[in-house]
């Protein structure tokens, strides 16, 4: 007599490594997907913000989570500080934080660890209400942080250039240093002896990069 079939409960993992783990930590490699193609929405994405506080990017219908520590996260708003004093004096944009979701294009939502978006590209120049909201970042900062890899990171980079954007700048707070690109193939290493200059994007913008990484790094007033 037939043995009965045994209804299995569904195994929910919330990322790649969790799965890992469950098979006894074999290679990736070894793991057959049967996916056609991935499925997670731009609500599975807000849904994620909202509820598990794990800040994501949405790639092809893949929920990829950012790599970003508190660290990061302090250093951004420092620089979110000094963009925003100088567009008190210039008014040509808005400045966003980590939690910016921006469409790039279909199947992208990046959300930069600072952007700067000029009026210009605003329709009737009003920053859109929408949770999601479909622009270009005319100046895109990422934090480097220990989890992100070289090639996840020159995704990025084409990503922001193919959608419009003028100017990236990727901050390594171990090293202290800024690589600014101007275009995917041309990009200039600035180290704490150099300062930061806005261009076409934020004309007039100067930072020592020295006293960016310092305020960041700063004790209390005594």
């Amino acid at each position: 007599m037939a043995s009965p079939a045994v209804a299995l409960s569904p195994l929910v993992f919330t990322n790649v490594e969790e799965l890992q783990a469950h098979l006894g930590g074999i290679p990736l490699s070894r793991i057959r997907l049967f996916l056609k193609a991935a499925a997670a929405t731009e609500k599975d994405l807000l849904d994620i913000d909202a509820n598990e506080d794990r800040p994501c990017e949405l790639i092809d219908g893949i929920l990829v989570e950012k790599a970003m520590g508190s660290y990061e996260s302090w250093l951004a708003s420092v620089l979110i500080y000094f963009i925003t004093a100088y567009l008190e004096d210039n008014d040509l944009g808005v400045v966003l934080g980590e939690a910016g979701f921006l469409r790039l294009f279909p199947g992208r939502v990046r959300a930069p660890d600072v952007s700067f978006i000029s009026w210009k590209r605003m329709p009737r120049h009003e920053f859109p209400k929408a949770a999601i909201a479909s622009l270009t970042p005319d100046l895109a900062v990422e934090i480097l942080s220990e989890g992100n890899t070289e090639a996840e990171m020159e995704k990025k980079l084409k990503d922001y250039f193919r959608a419009g954007s003028k100017l990236v700048w990727y901050a390594d707070p171990e090293s202290r240093t800024v690589q600014v690109y101007t275009s995917l193939i041309k990009s200039t290493l600035l180290t704490e002896k150099d300062t930061l200059d806005g261009g076409k994007v934020l004309p007039g913008f100067t930072l020592p990069i020295k006293k960016w990484f310092a305020r960041a790094s700063r004790k209390p007033r005594r």
